[in-house]
C-alpha cells in the first residue's frame, strides 16, 4: 500500500518528506555489548609542548595508541615518540606472594610486602633487604587492615601501606595490629565441609586495629618511628611527602571531627604541628592525595577544606600560616589544573554556576580576582591549561548535547572544535528525551536535582512506570548535566519506563552544608527526600503511582530497603542489592564518622535502622546478597527477613553462594543472573508484560 502511494505521489509531482526510519537497539547490544556505533571515543590530550602544540593519543580499533603532535595555528599532525629513553625494568621474580611491587622514584629499586612484611630489592644486583620481621596474621606492616584498607586508603591501593620518599631513599609505611579487632566469620561452600572465613573487621564500637607509622632508610634497613601513641583511639590517613622531602601525617580522631597535619622528623619521630581542623559534625581524611597542592619552588601548599560549609581553597604556608584565601563562597571546588607563581594565580574546576554543572575558573592566590573561563550552559571535564595560560583543551556537553572536544581560549570562545563523541551511527537510533528539574524538598530547605528520562514516543496522556536507580550516600550525588547514554537506558525507554535519578541533600550539590543534617541519623532525611521526590512524580498525569519502583545497591540498597519500609506510602516495588540494614552491622570508620557509636549515638542508630519500619511493608519488596559478601555482610539482609518472617511479611529473596559485594565479580555467570532476574522484575512487576525470550536464553556470553 505505501508504495502505490509513493508512487501515485511521485507521478503528480507531489513534493513529500520520508524522515529516516529510525533503529532500536537490540537485546544483544543493551545487555551483551554489542556495538551500537551511536558513540565513540574521544583522544586524550597527553601533554602541551608550548602554546602552540599539544600531544593527542587516540586507541586504535586493535587496541593499540597511536600519539600525535597537533599544530594548533595550521592543524598538521605529525607521529609524535616521546625523545626520553625508556630504560626496561628487569624481571626480579619476586615471590609469587608478593603484594604490590612499587618503584622507587629513580627506577632502581621496588618495594613490596610478603606476609606481611616489607621488603626492597635492587634492580642491578637482585640484592633483597627485609625492612620489617615481625609480620604476621595479625600484625601486618606496609599491608593495609581491612578498614583502612575499605574506608582510609581506598581500594584503588589494593592494601599497599607504604610510599617512597622523592629521593628513594626511604620508605614511609604503616604497621598495623589486628589484635584486638573481633573477627566476623564468613562460611565458604566448599568441598565436603566449606572452611570459614574470618575477617578481622571492626564494627561501630568496636577496638580498631592499632597503627603505628615508620620511616625505614633503605641503606640500613633501620625505622624511625613517628611520635604517637599507638594505643590512642585515631586513625592515620595516607602520609605526603613534599617535594623537597619533608614527611607530613595525617591525624584524626577516633570521633573523626579533629583533624591535625603533622611534619615528622625523620631523625628521631619527633613531630611539629602544620594544620589542625574541628568540625561539629566530622572531617573527612584525604582518600584521593589533592587535598594538598604544593606550590612548585616555595614553602608554601593550597589545602581544600569544608570547614565553611563548602569545599574551598586556602593559601599557607609550611609553618601553617594562613597567608589568603583564593576562593570564598557558597559552592564546591574541584581540582587545582595548574599554579602559576609568576602571576599567583591558580587554574582550577567548580561548580559554582549551578552545582550540576562543572566550570573552568582562575583565580588569584590571595582572592581578590577570580573569573569563568569556559562560557555556556554546560558541564565542562578533562581541562588542560596550555603553558603560557592562552589556551585550554576540555570537553563540554548537557544532557542533549553529546560531548565535545575543544580548544577554547582565555575569554572562553571555542578556537577549535578537536573531537565529537557522536559515533558513525549517532542519528540512526530513536534516542529518549532526558529532563534535568528541581524538586523542593519536603521541609523547603533545598531544591533537590531529578533526572528524567522519558520513553520513546513519550505520549503525556498515558500512564508509565517509573524506576529510580539510586545510591544516596553522602557527597556520592549521581546527576550532573552531563551527555550519558547507554544501549541498556534505550532498551527500556523503548519498553515504556521512565527512567529516573534522584539525589538527596548529602549528595555534594548542597555542600557540607546540605551533609551536616544527616548527622547523627544517616538515613532518614535521605529518604525522606526521595520520598518528595517521588511524590512529586505521582502528582504527574502521566505517572502511574501503583508502578513506582526504585533499585540500588550497598547504601543504594539500604535507601531501597527503606523505600520499601519507611516510604512505603510512595514507592510500591525495589530490588536491594547488599544492602545495609542496621548501621550496627557496618564498619567503624565509615559508620562512626556520621553516626558516632551505638554506645553514644542508641537512639540515632534505632532511627535509621530498616528494622525499626519492617512493619510498614506492603510494597514488593525483593531482597539480593551474595553469602561471601566481605563489605556489607550478608548478616544485614538475614536480620531483616528474619524481621519481615516475624511479621508474616511478603517478600522475596534471592541468594549468590560464594559471591563478594559486587554479585558476578566472582562468577560471570552470577552476575548475569543476578541481573536478568532484576529485569524479570521489572517486566513482571513495572511492565506488566512478559519477558522477552533472549533474556533467559543462555548465550555464554557477558551480559549487562
Amino acid at each position: 500500500m505505501r508504495k502505490l502511494w509513493l508512487s501515485a505521489c511521485l507521478s503528480l509531482g507531489t513534493f513529500i518528506y520520508l524522515p529516516a526510519q529510525q533503529k532500536e537497539v537490540s537485546y544483544e547490544q543493551a545487555f551483551q555489548m554489542a556495538p551500537t556505533g551511536i558513540t565513540q571515543t574521544l583522544p586524550t590530550i597527553t601533554k602541551w609542548i608550548d602554546d602552540n602544540q599539544y600531544v593527542e593519543t587516540r586507541r586504535n580499533e586493535d587496541r593499540t595508541t597511536t600519539s600525535e603532535l597537533v599544530n594548533i595555528k595550521t592543524g598538521a599532525r605529525t607521529p609524535y615518540n616521546e625523545t626520553a629513553e625508556i630504560t626496561a625494568r628487569p624481571d626480579l621474580k619476586l615471590d609469587k606472594e608478593a603484594k604490590n611491587p612499587t618503584w622507587s622514584p629513580d627506577g632502581k629499586m621496588v618495594a613490596y610486602t610478603l606476609n606481611n612484611n616489607l621488603y626492597v630489592r635492587e634492580a642491578a644486583t637482585g640484592k633483597e633487604t627485609q625492612l620489617t620481621n615481625d609480620g604476621s596474621d595479625v600484625i601486618k606492616n606496609g599491608y593495609a587492615s581491612w578498614v583502612y584498607f575499605e574506608e582510609v586508603l581506598g581500594r584503588g591501593g589494593r592494601y599497599r601501606a607504604f610510599w617512597w620518599s622523592p629521593d628513594s631513599k626511604k620508605i614511609a609505611y604503616m604497621r598495623f595490629d589486628d589484635t584486638k579487632v573481633p573477627v566476623f566469620p564468613i562460611y565458604v561452600i566448599k568441598d565436603q565441609h566449606g572452611y570459614l572465613e574470618n575477617e578481622r573487621y571492626p564494627k561501630p564500637g568496636d577496638p580498631n586495629p592499632t597503627v603505628r607509622v615508620g620511616v625505614a632508610d633503605v641503606a640500613n634497613g633501620n625505622t624511625v618511628w613517628a611520635d604517637f601513641n599507638e594505643n590512642d583511639d585515631q586513625y592515620f590517613g595516607a602520609p605526603y611527602w613534599t617535594p623537597s622531602g619533608e614527611l607530613w601525617t595525617q591525624w584524626l580522631s577516633r570521633g573523626q571531627d579533629l583533624l591535625r597535619i603533622h611534619r615528622i622528623n625523620l631523625t628521631d619521630g619527633s613531630k611539629s604541628l602544620i594544620y589542625e581542623e574541628a568540625q561539629s559534625t566530622w572531617v573527612d581524611l584525604d582518600r584521593g592525595g589533592d587535598r594538598i597542592t604544593f606550590i612548585p619552588g616555595k614553602s608554601e601548599f593550597f589545602l581544600k577544606s569544608d570547614k565553611s560549609g563548602w569545599l574551598q581553597y586556602y593559601w599557607y604556608d609550611f609553618n601553617g600560616k594562613l597567608l589568603g584565601r583564593p576562593t570564598n563562597g557558597d559552592f564546591t571546588v574541584g581540582t587545582i589544573y595548574k599554579i602559576d607563581e609568576k602571576s599567583k594565580t591558580i587554574y582550577f574546576n567548580a561548580r559554582k554556576e549551578n552545582s550540576t554543572r562543572w566550570d573552568l575558573y582562575s583565580a588569584s592566590f590571595d582572592g581578590k580576582k577570580m573569573a569563568k573561563l569556559s562560557n555556556g550552559e554546560y558541564n565542562y571535564t578533562g581541562m588542560s591549561v596550555s603553558p603560557g595560560n592562552k589556551y585550554f583543551i576540555t570537553s563540554y556537553s548537557n544532557i542533549s548535547t553529546p560531548t565535545t572536544m575543544v580548544l577554547m581560549d582565555m575569554k572562553g570562545k571555542v578556537v577549535k572544535e578537536l573531537a565529537n563523541a557522536k559515533g558513525a551511527s549517532f542519528g540512526e537510533y530513536a534516542l529518549p528525551k532526558k529532563e534535568l528539574v528541581r524538586v523542593k524538598s519536603a521541609d523547603g530547605l533545598f531544591d533537590l536535582p531529578v533526572l528524567i528520562t522519558y520513553p520513546l514516543n513519550f505520549d503525556p496522556n498515558k500512564k508509565y512506570p517509573v524506576l529510580a536507580s539510586i545510591y544516596g550516600g553522602p557527597n556520592s550525588g549521581r546527576i550532573m548535566d552531563t551527555w550519558n547514554t547507554s544501549a541498556t537506558e534505550l532498551w527500556w525507554a523503548k519498553e515504556g519506563m521512565i527512567q529516573v535519578v534522584f539525589d538527596n541533600r548529602s549528595s555534594g550539590h548542597f555542600g557540607k552544608v546540605g551533609m551536616n543534617y544527616i548527622h547523627r541519623q544517616m538515613g532518614k532525611y535521605e529518604i525522606e527526600d526521595y520520598m518528595a521526590c517521588g511524590n512529586w512524580l505521582k502528582e504527574k498525569s502521566w505517572v502511574d503511582g501503583s508502578r513506582l519502583g526504585i533499585t540500588g545497591g550497598s547504601f543504594g540498597g539500604y535507601m531501597t530497603c527503606m523505600a520499601l519500609t519507611y516510604g512505603a506510602d510512595v514507592f510500591t516495588h525495589g530490588v536491594a542489592n547488599a544492602s545495609v540494614t542496621d548501621w550496627q552491622f557496618y564498619d567503624t570508620h565509615y559508620t562512626e564518622r556520621f553516626m558516632d557509636t551505638p554506645q553514644e549515638n542508641p537512639e540515632g542508630y534505632k532511627l535509621t535502622s530498616v528494622m525499626t519500619y519492617a512493619d510498614k511493608l506492603k510494597g514488593t519488596l525483593r531482597i539480593v546478597h551474595g553469602t561471601s559478601d566481605d563489605n556489607v555482610h550478608m548478616q544485614n539482609s538475614l536480620v531483616l527477613i528474619n524481621k519481615l518472617q516475624d511479621l508474616k511479611k511478603h517478600f522475596e529473596f534471592m541468594l549468590y553462594p560464594g559471591e563478594r559485594h559486587s554479585v558476578g565479580a566472582n562468577n560471570q555467570a552470577k552476575g548475569v543472573h543476578s541481573r536478568t532476574e532484576a529485569y524479570q522484575f521489572y517486566y513482571q512487576h513495572l511492565l506488566r508484560k512478559p519477558i522477552p525470550e533472549a533474556f533467559w536464553k543462555p548465550t555464554g556470553q557477558r551480559a549487562f
